[in-house]
């Protein structure tokens, strides 16, 4: 509000102010506009003008919502979102016939008067006296626009956008200060142009740009002038005269606006007329919002974004401020996705298993070394309709995931591996493995130990999977009583501990379960979790956090802090070398020998979960990491023998059979173009794999020699024994020879 004169007097613009605020007052009464006798701010006749001062003068305008593009790491578009269809565009780049088809059929002395248009007041209050009702209103363009902010500003607040529309004196006296205000400092043409961007003209079409758009596929800048008449008559009513819903009433509508043009001169006659005759001419772009649009499959990607937006602190301190700055749109996020590795993704899945089978499948793709998701797809498509879902198959609970995940089967017994192996155990520790066995127990956890009481039970996959078997032959077999000996022997707090240092924590969000059974897979990751683990292999034993975003661009490309990926050592190099060269041998020689990439090297792993109700390949190069789920989405799962799935019959489904092919398919297809690295391996050379007695030859006991791959690390005590004094080089022999366990 201005400032006092000198001597405590009223500013003109006070006074002015108080006049005309008791002026609509009686104006509006007069009209019929205002219903009660005390409106919102308790105005009778006697308190207008004091009232009227308390109303604060400065109009608080928010950013007005707009559309938020969401593209891909090459800056393809994936999709658009937004709370409101809205793309603010400047006054010169609209129809001049659109401004002067506004400005005719809803204040065509816009020009000519104030924030209050006197003439409009006395005219509405004759019309509605002759017609003894409410038939017209006295509202200018600059009052519409204040309370489109008021609208605004409420959002999707149902009780605020009451608030902002109820008809009353004390909204009116609020809308009319803040009129005053806005007349004066921003002036005609910007009000113009910020009432055409704000206001809305149906079909979820906010601003003028957006519903030039909407109705005809162009640019708000190349309206012709019955579209532009078309437009202008949308905002009195936009239901009651939407040209899509309501043809006949819509063309009605459109020639009054035209003969209002040209009754203020704006057009001619002749011009309204030939206008008059030609079709409504209709090109409609249906609303496309939401991730239910994005291309290639990766409506789910798009809504791990959205769910990062709303979660992360570097976006707001809480998750209503957050909320607030995504519905207000106007970002390009530009993302990780891969479009190369996207589309493998999607053709793989696709190809191998159909929206409509019983069971379904996810895929994610990351980079290693950098936590970049590349891609995340799923056989049921983002969405609402049959065989369709929201529900993210490769996330967690927590970012729209299932409640729970999917037991991960053997693909967890790499973990066990790695953390034996940065404990001292030595890659080629034999186990005797046989075919069924008790749990051993007890077995160290981390807040004590774990007892068998039970008397539980664990066997191998096959009963000709005998042992005694090493840590190679044990991986690229999956023998599950090698790894339930391995994890009892070393406990299995070192487990859980290495699997939270790789980020594998359960999708329910839970701590893991302190049993030996663990190393079997029995607990609930996503793919996502298992994609990333492997990365860390990959990356020489450097886990990096996953990341979906690369920057986030505001209104007027102002540059906005977006969410990094922490990297930190997870295990030693020597050790994620070991597993990668135990990895290795299960995609050559192992269960997962259908999955191998001919191209270059490559690693994975095989699961299958009891009674086949998941199934599971996670695998790796250099270079990107992938994993494959295929079962049952809902709580109870499929029991997958028996079953047809993208048309091919299974008696029984294995991870290397479906999960498999599908994996080797995305990834061939992501990595096309790209370098072939090597992996870095090492040497895993079993000392204990004796020559034949009739080769051996008597020798001296002795310290292990070079032969020995791994001389940097103590030999655990059950290797160490009174052999025969028959070793040989490298192994020793008498008194400090080895024995087979």
């Amino acid at each position: 509000m201005g400032n006092t004169r000198s001597g405590g007097g009223l500013s003109t613009t006070q006074q002015a102010a108080k006049f005309l605020g008791v002026s609509v007052l009686a104006g509006a009464v007069m009209a019929g506009l205002a219903l009660p006798a005390v409106g919102a701010f308790g105005l009778a006749a006697k308190g207008t003008v004091e009232e009227f001062d308390e109303i604060p003068a400065n109009l608080k305008t928010p950013p007005l919502s707009e559309r938020t593009t969401i593209l891909d790491a090459k800056g393809g578009e994936i999709a658009k979102v937004y709370s409101r269809d809205r793309s603010i565009v400047k006054l010169k780049d609209i129809s001049p016939y659109m401004r002067q088809a506004i400005v005719a059929i809803e204040d065509a002395r816009f020009y000519e008067h104030g924030a209050i248009d006197l003439k409009g007041v006395l005219r509405a209050a004759n019309k509605n006296a002759q017609n003894g009702g409410v038939s017209q209103g006295a509202s200018t363009l600059t009052q519409q626009y204040v309370k489109n902010v008021f609208v605004e500003e409420a959002g999707n607040d149902e009780e605020k956008v009451a608030q902002a529309t109820e008809q009353s004196i004390g909204r009116k006296i609020k809308e009319l200060k803040y009129a005053i205000q806005v007349e004066k400092e921003l002036g005609k043409k910007r009000i113009l142009e910020n009432y055409l961007n704000i206001t809305f003209f149906g079909q979820q079409a906010y601003g003028i740009e957006a519903a030039a758009q909407r109705y005809f596929s162009k640019p708000a800048k190349d309206l012709e002038v019955q579209q532009a008449a078309l437009l202008a008559g949308l905002v009195q009513s936009p239901s009651r005269y939407d040209p899509v819903a309501h043809p006949e009433t819509a063309e009605a509508r459109r020639n009054t606006v035209l003969q209002r043009m040209a009754d203020v001169k704006n057009i001619s006659q002749a011009q309204a007329d030939a206008a008059k005759k030609k079709p409504l001419g209709l090109k409609v772009s249906p609303p496309r919002s939401g991730c239910i649009t994005a291309v290639h499959g990766a409506g789910f990607f798009c809504d791990y974004v959205h769910r990062i937006f709303l979660s992360d602190p570097v976006f707001g301190k809480t998750r209503e401020a957050r909320a607030k700055r995504w519905a207000q749109g106007g970002l390009t996020i530009r993302t990780t996705l891969d479009p190369q590795a996207q589309e493998s993704v999607e053709k793989s899945v696709k190809a191998h298993v159909y929206q409509s089978d019983r069971v379904a499948t996810a895929v994610t793709l990351v980079e290693p070394g950098t936590g970049k998701v590349l891609g995340m797809g799923q056989s049921r498509p983002y969405g609402v309709d049959k065989d369709e879902t929201q529900l993210n198959l490769s996330a967690d609970k927590s970012m729209g995931g299932s409640n729970y995940g999917f037991q991960v089967g053997s693909t967890f017994k790499p973990i066990t591996a790695a953390a034996a192996i940065e404990r001292g155990t030595k890659p080629y520790k034999r186990y005797s493995s046989p075919y069924k066995m008790e749990y051993p127990s007890p077995v160290s956890t981390c807040k004590g130990s774990w007892t068998n009481n039970e008397g539980s039970t664990v066997e191998n996959e096959n009963e000709h999977e005998v042992g005694p078997y090493g840590m190679k032959e044990a991986t690229a077999k999956s023998v599950n009583t090698y790894f339930v000996q391995l994890i009892s022997d070393i406990g299995v707090c070192p487990v859980t501990e290495l699997a939270d240092k790789m980020g594998v924590r359960r999708a329910d969000g839970k701590e893991h379960h302190q049993v030996p059974s663990l190393t079997l897979g029995t607990e609930g990751f996503s793919p996502l979790t298992m994609a990333n683990a492997y990365a860390t292999f990959a990356n020489r034993g450097v886990y990096c956090s996953p990341v979906f975003i690369e920057s986030i661009t505001g209104p007027g490309g102002k540059a906005l802090k977006v969410p990094k990926s922490t990297c930190r050592r997870a295990m030693s190099q020597k050790t994620a070398d070991t597993i990668n060269t135990l990895l290795r041998g299960v995609v050559e020689d192992g269960t997962g020998k259908q999955a191998g990439l001919q191209s270059r090297p490559s690693a994975g792993k095989t699961g299958t979960t009891d009674e086949r109700r998941a199934a599971w390949f996670v695998g790796y190069t250099p270079n990107l990491a992938g994993a494959v789920w295929v079962g049952g989405p809902g709580p109870e799962g499929v029991k997958m023998e028996n079953i047809t799935i993208g048309g091919v019959p299974h008696d029984k489904v294995y991870g290397a059979d479906t999960p498999g092919p599908i994996w080797k398919d995305a990834m061939s297809g992501a990595l096309e173009g790209k370098p072939a690295q090597n992996f870095v391996t090492v040497p895993i050379k079993d000392p204990n794999a004796r020559k034949p007695d009739h080769h051996r030859k008597p020798g001296r006991g002795g310290n292990g020699g070079p032969d020995d791959p791994w001389p940097d690390i103590s030999l655990p005590p059950d290797l160490i024994g009174g052999g025969n004094g028959n070793g040989g080089k490298g192994n020793g022999g008498g008194n400090g020879g080895w024995h087979l366990p």
